[in-house]
């Protein structure tokens, strides 16, 4: 058997035992971003495709590979697979679902922290002498906030969603809404120590909105001028799940008018982001914003929790089973 691996090399060097089921396949190696053609020609026999989870893999690929039985995201995002042609062809579509929960809620409590605090504003002005001035502003203007003195609105609760607010508990948080298309029951949401709220509602009364949602033709863009301007004036916005759900445009406008006070991102549009992305060139807003590469779910032991769901859905369906993460039934 086969393995095709698009992603970064050494990934699987690093995450799986050689002597392992995967790792005693044949295996090829090769980069996101090349053609179908390119993959067919490397690989076209292969059993299984392992993709970074912002690596497409297309239809024309899908169709030409005879022998692929299951194609298996690094991550949770499955969005970059062509999802309807695996179907088609009687391929299954796996994710690693729930694999990067702790590494992405503690992503985004570190986000939340470090625009509440103004962490790259207040490190410049320690670095420039001013340190006794900010210090001396925050104490007389007593708008230095904790985790805890604000309301936090979760859009989306799934693994990430629950840890976040597992960890904002931890912080003291004692409104924690959040908005879902099918509510908890009472008892999971005292269990959750969180509150339901209709998105209009969850916008209006939150200190500070976090996205925790994949992208669909549903959510993508969601949060554009009318997201926005339905937040709370002066309010944080915090994305650490795809740069797809925000509308640029819409995020520079609320960060100008200061319906938004900062924006916390993990991830942004068209990645890889290049020096010319317009989130990298409003000068005037710049000190508004505090980015992350994308490094939220991809801690070591996130890698190794997925390598071990990817292990074993690939020998479940080497040996005749259906493999647990389909996403594609």
């Amino acid at each position: 058997m086969k393995v095709l691996h698009i992603g970064k090399k050494g990934v699987m060097d690093r995450y799986i035992a050689p002597d392992s089921f995967v790792g005693k396949m044949d295996r090829v190696d090769l980069p996101s971003g090349l053609t179908a053609g390119e993959y067919l020609e490397n690989a076209k026999d292969a059993d299984f495709i392992i993709a970074d989870a912002i690596a497409p893999v297309t239809a024309e690929l899908i169709e030409n590979m005879p022998n692929l039985k299951l194609i298996h995201s690094e991550g949770v995002a499955f969005h970059l697979i062509d999802t309807e042609a695996a179907k088609r062809c009687g391929v299954y579509v796996c994710n690693s679902k729930g694999m990067n929960a702790t590494a992405v809620a503690e992503q985004t409590i570190l986000l939340m922290l470090g625009v509440l605090h103004n962490v790259i504003a207040n490190d410049a002005a320690v670095r420039e002498g001013r340190q006794i001035t900010v210090k001396e502003n925050y104490m007389k203007n007593g708008n230095l906030l904790e985790l805890g003195d604000c309301s936090v609105g979760l859009i989306g609760f799934g693994d990430i969603g629950r840890e976040t607010a597992r960890l904002l508990r931890a912080h003291g948080v004692e409104e924690i809404f959040y908005y879902k298309r099918t509510p908890l029951s009472s008892a999971e949401e005292e269990a959750a120590g969180v509150h339901y709220k209709a998105l209009d509602a969850l916008l209006a009364e939150s200190d500070i909105v976090s996205l925790h949602l994949p992208v669909t033709p549903q959510t993508k863009g969601m949060a554009d001028t009318e997201f926005f301007a339905k937040m709370k004036e002066g309010a944080y916005f915090v994305n650490t799940s795809r740069g797809e759900l925000v509308d640029d445009s819409a995020l520079i406008e609320a960060l100008r008018t200061g319906r938004v006070t900062m924006a916390a991102l993990d991830t942004l549009n068209n990645e890889p982001v290049q020096a010319d992305h317009p989130l990298l060139n409003v000068p005037d807003i710049a000190d508004k914003f505090l980015f992350s590469p994308h490094i939220g779910g991809i801690t070591a032991s996130s890698f190794k929790r997925s390598y071990g769901m990817i292990q074993e859905d690939i020998e479940d369906m080497a040996r005749g089973k259906v493999p647990k993460r389909i996403v594609n039934r």
